[in-house]
């Protein structure tokens, strides 16, 4: 099977730009076919507050009423999606900026209210790995915007690490993937507060022990949740790593390796 790698880009990076660029030029460099989710970092709230739109947040989850679904999707699926494609062009990557909704890749269901209503925000139910693997084909890169469609005609939020994993998952039908995620820290750390102190791997049995201890807890334990499920259904490896270590990452290993 050729290989694949599957990539997410954490806001915080997409929020500075030369993080950005010195990531995107190293994403350009990797030798394997490859794709790009991106988050949508602090723009779609600048923007909203520009006009006049309320931001709220849940446990760090956006409340997507409408509104707010039309701030979102201008500026993930339009602002920051077109900015990263035209600096991949400048760097000789044929990418195409994506939404789920393209090409009908990433289907999903809006999520039922519970204890929470979190408004226009999707549950991915399907991803069509055919139809990505045929833009990789084309030698096109896709990048995607964390915005999915329902059934019903609806365009939904949807988390970029979620979307990362459920794409990869699909891919692991046609590829060996190796799926990555890339943010601000070195990885894993068994002390929030100390940036060295990277967990090398991580299993299912140490995650618990450090969730336990609270050493692993917010943000944090979605993402695992996420990478955790892309290992148990087909995806070779899974690494969290610094933007920066990216070009590492795919070559020799740098950051928190996942293991089964």
């Amino acid at each position: 099977m050729d290989k694949l790698t599957v990539i997410k880009i954490g806001g915080n990076v997409i929020d500075n730009p030369a993080a950005l660029k010195r990531f995107l030029t190293a994403f350009a460099g990797l030798p394997t076919a490859k794709l790009l989710i991106h988050g949508g970092g602090k723009v779609a709230t600048q923007v909203a507050e520009k006009l006049g739109i309320q931001t709220t947040m849940v446990e760090g989850r956006r409340i997507t009423d409408q509104p707010m679904l039309e701030v979102v999707t201008m500026v993930y699926g339009g602002l920051v999606n077109k900015q990263i494609v035209a600096q991949l062009q400048s760097l000789d990557v044929n990418a195409i900026g994506m939404t789920g909704a393209d090409a009908g890749t990433v289907l999903a269901r809006k999520r039922p209210v519970k204890d929470i209503d979190y408004g226009m925000v999707g549950d991915i139910e399907e991803v069509d790995s055919g139809q990505i693997q045929f833009f990789l084909r084309q030698n096109l890169t896709p990048v995607f915007a964390p915005i999915t469609y329902s059934t019903a005609g609806d365009l939904l939020n949807t988390n970029a690490d979620t979307m990362a994993s459920a794409i990869a998952v699909d891919m692991a039908h046609h590829n060996d993937v190796t799926l990555i995620y890339c943010f601000e820290k070195k990885g894993v750390l068994k002390d929030p507060t100390d940036d060295n102190s990277v967990i090398n791997e991580l299993t299912p049995a140490l995650y618990a022990d450090y969730k336990a201890a609270g050493a692993i807890n917010k943000g944090m334990i979605p993402k695992l949740d996420n990478a955790f499920r892309a290992l148990e259904n087909g995806v070779s490896k899974v690494i969290i790593c610094h933007a920066d270590e990216v070009a590492e990452a795919v070559k020799q290993g740098a950051g928190t390796t996942l293991k089964k």
